[in-house]
């Protein structure tokens, strides 16, 4: 079913115009260029911190460490998502894209510093963080051209991927109490679950969004491509173990 035909809320930027909806979408996708750039400058600035190495010392030294961070992140997560969902003040909805993006910076630190300590050399660890980037834009870019190339709602995959996310979540629990490694099979499973992700709120911000949630809607975006960077990295690293 395309964009067009698919149940939309009023006011919806899929019942506007389509100068309304370029105009959404570049700013949409603009917003979420900055909070990837910000991210990305974010997270290598914390490395070169104190903080950023005691942080990760003390998240992994033990499961309930590493819960403890996990609850943490999906508190600031859920308010984040709240202040750029405001729809009367512009101030909360940049204070809450702001707090998601330093969220993400934060809670890749540990999995970088592992990266960096079992990688043969600075420039390995670099190679490796570059080729988890482009993998993942390649995923990102060509599955958000795949729904705007065939117009096609995927707004049916959201009770599949929250059961999904729901039995992700439960098998990292899991392995923290029994002590088992999550390899490479989960590390696909992942990928494919934030692909989901992707095409889903692609589909999302078109058919529910009002024109002033182009804030909401990259934060959105952003948090899926920041999770499915940080699988992919660590898909990455298991494998070069082998």
């Amino acid at each position: 079913m395309a964009l067009a035909q698919a149940r939309v809320i009023r006011g919806a930027v899929a019942t506007l115009g389509v100068s309304e909806r370029v105009s959404f979408l570049r700013k949409t996708y603009a917003h979420l260029g900055v909070a990837l750039l910000l991210f990305t400058g974010l997270t290598a600035g914390l490395m070169q911190t104190d903080f950023s190495l005691g942080f990760s010392r003390w998240a992994l030294q033990g499961n309930l460490s590493w819960i403890l961070v996990m609850v943490a992140f999906m508190g600031v997560g859920v308010i984040a998502q709240k202040l750029a969902a405001s729809p009367s003040s512009s101030k909360l909805q940049y204070l809450g894209l702001v707090l998601a993006v330093g969220a993400q910076a934060v809670i890749i630190q540990p999995l970088l510093w592992v990266a960096y300590l079992t990688s043969k050399s600075t420039a390995d660890f670099q190679q490796l963080v570059l080729t988890a980037a482009v993998i993942t834009a390649a995923i990102f870019i060509g599955l958000t051209l795949t729904v705007f190339v065939t117009k096609k709602d995927f707004s049916f995959l959201r009770g599949a991927l929250m059961i999904g996310s729901f039995a992700l979540l439960g098998v990292i629990l899991a392995s923290m109490i029994f002590g088992f490694q999550l390899g490479a099979l989960f590390c696909g499973v992942a990928i494919l679950l934030m692909a989901g992700y992707i095409l889903m709120q692609t589909s999302t911000i078109m058919s529910t969004f009002p024109p002033r949630a182009h804030v909401a809607a990259a934060l959105m975006l952003f948090s899926t491509i920041a999770t499915l960077f940080w699988y992919v990295l660590y898909l990455l690293m298991t494998l070069n173990r082998r």
